[in-house]
């Protein structure tokens, strides 16, 4: 569904492109946007893509570092005074010293990061500086799946939300919100105790939607799953009414309030971080657990899917002309990147981001969308397990070896956080098209990929004294990823 903004919004986004290309005159600069969808890691991939670049990580397919055209990199004062800072520094602490994955972000926040290089080009390097701001905008990506909501009205917002909730493991969670708005009035006059009561239950269906058991994608308005300051406000005070019908809401009425604070919800919430933040964009990489939808079976793969179309509607991917970069920012690359690949041995590498890749393109059809500018790719930002193959009988069975984190149960064993182990990671259908087609027909996934992904490793222990290079964080196609990003910026 396209994103919809008044006459004012584009207005203002068009004088923010135009100021933000004046200061690139003085500094050149990316923006770069950084989310998620369902825990997928994008706050270990941050760190990790920072602390490699400045460190000179073990990056062979980023072709700047390779060709040693890297003179500098490093932290600087962000542009934006009103955004918190991207915590790096903690981040990396946990990860390395603590070996504890750093907490996941429930806002936005932004991180500078200056590359100053030697241009591969003769003509290039006698009118560019060779410096450019890398600005690493981090958000969640519940935030990203509420922009739909500006093309719609409440009616057809409740009729959306009604028609997912009685398909399903979402039919027995929501079974509470739906019996409880079937039996009020929505004509009867408004009181805040009932209008309460039923923004509770309707939130707490999608947090348990969200659960790991469950892992669904789709579960907008975002921010009810992280209200921050914004908790108890009317603009997050209301639901969904299912039954809602035609027609206009009766003045004072239950629905009349609830059709207001909808309406708020996206002129505080949604429209804000579309204009100031959503709209600068010039790249984006959606970090997704394919494998947790995988291991979770055909609903959450559809609901993968469905979310990915929500996200790809979002996008305008494309070249920007000379004129369009100027009065608007075009997301002209977008990365799709399927997480947790060192939970795979690396057979599995390609099975992974051809099943990500196939629901991409079904996405991208759904809303009749080209492909052009998205690459899929799969990667680990941090590769907390290493690969060995253990005697079974008489072959030799691949497994990955890692420490799963304290209280992490595997058949009855329960470990303590210290202890590695060695495990069969499964494996992934070899062809998508037809795993697909078997999933569509109402086929049963194969038993062996509910284990995928069923285990829980720390990051993995680093000997920086053995390194002579300085501290490199070990991951999988983050350098694939950066160049996909970033190459052509620094060519």
């Amino acid at each position: 569904m396209p994103i919809h903004t008044s006459l004012g919004d584009n207005a203002r986004i068009t004088l923010d492109t135009i100021s933000d290309r004046a200061s690139d005159l003085v500094q050149p600069t990316l923006r770069l946007g950084v989310t998620g969808l369902s825990r997928a890691g994008k706050t270990v991939f941050i760190a990790s893509l920072v602390h490699n670049l400045l460190h000179r990580g073990r990056l062979p397919m980023f072709e700047a570092m390779r060709s040693g055209r890297l003179s500098n990199v490093h932290l600087d004062e962000q542009p934006d005074d009103q955004i918190p800072r991207f915590d790096f520094e903690t981040h990396i602490d946990r990860l390395v010293d603590d070996r504890v994955w750093p907490d996941s972000t429930r806002a936005i926040s932004e991180l500078r990061l200056t590359i100053e290089f030697e241009s591969a080009s003769r003509w290039n390097r006698m009118f560019s500086r060779g410096k450019i701001a890398i600005d690493i905008v981090d958000y969640p990506g519940e935030w990203l799946l509420d922009l739909p909501l500006l093309g719609q009205d409440f009616r057809a917002f409740s009729a959306e939300t009604e028609a997912r909730a009685q398909n399903g493991a979402r039919a027995a969670l929501a079974r509470d919100w739906l019996e409880f708005a079937k039996g009020l009035d929505y004509d009867a006059p408004a009181d805040e105790k009932t209008v309460k009561a039923l923004h509770e239950r309707f939130a707490a269906y999608l947090v348990a939607c969200r659960a790991d058991e469950h892992s669904l994608s789709t579960l907008p308005p975002g921010r009810f799953l992280m209200p921050g300051d914004l908790e108890g406000s009317p603009a997050l005070t209301f639901a969904p009414l299912p039954g809602l019908g035609e027609g206009t809401a009766k003045r004072g009425s239950l629905a009349a309030l609830m059709e207001r604070r909808f309406e708020a919800y996206k002129s505080v919430v949604v429209k804000p971080f579309f204009r100031n933040h959503f709209a600068r964009l010039d790249r984006q990489i959606v970090l997704v657990d394919t494998l947790q939808a995988l291991s979770r079976g055909p609903e959450a793969i559809a609901d993968l899917e469905r979310a990915l179309s929500e996200v790809l509607a979002c996008f305008r991917p494309g070249r920007n002309t000379w004129l369009s970069a100027l009065v608007r920012r075009r997301i002209d690359r977008v990365l799709i990147a399927a997480t947790k690949a060192d939970h795979l041995h690396h057979e599995s590498h390609d099975r992974l981001e051809k099943l990500t890749r196939r629901l991409v393109d079904d996405a991208a059809k759904t809303i009749g969308a080209s492909g052009a500018g998205i690459e899929v790719m799969a990667i680990a930002s941090v590769r907390a397990t290493r690969e060995a193959t253990v005697e079974s009988g008489e072959s030799l069975l691949p497994v990955i070896v890692g420490t799963p984190i304290n209280g992490e149960k595997i058949g009855s064993e329960t470990f303590d956080g210290k202890r590695k182990t060695a495990i069969f990671p499964g494996d992934l259908p070899a062809n998508p098209d037809a795993f697909f087609r078997l999933l569509r027909r109402g086929g049963k996934a194969p038993d062996n990929l509910a284990e995928i992904n069923a285990v829980r490793f720390r990051p993995p222990e680093i000997d920086v004294a053995s390194q002579e290079d300085g501290l490199s964080i070990p991951h999988i196609r983050l350098d694939r990823a950066l160049q996909f990003l970033l190459g052509d910026r620094l060519a």
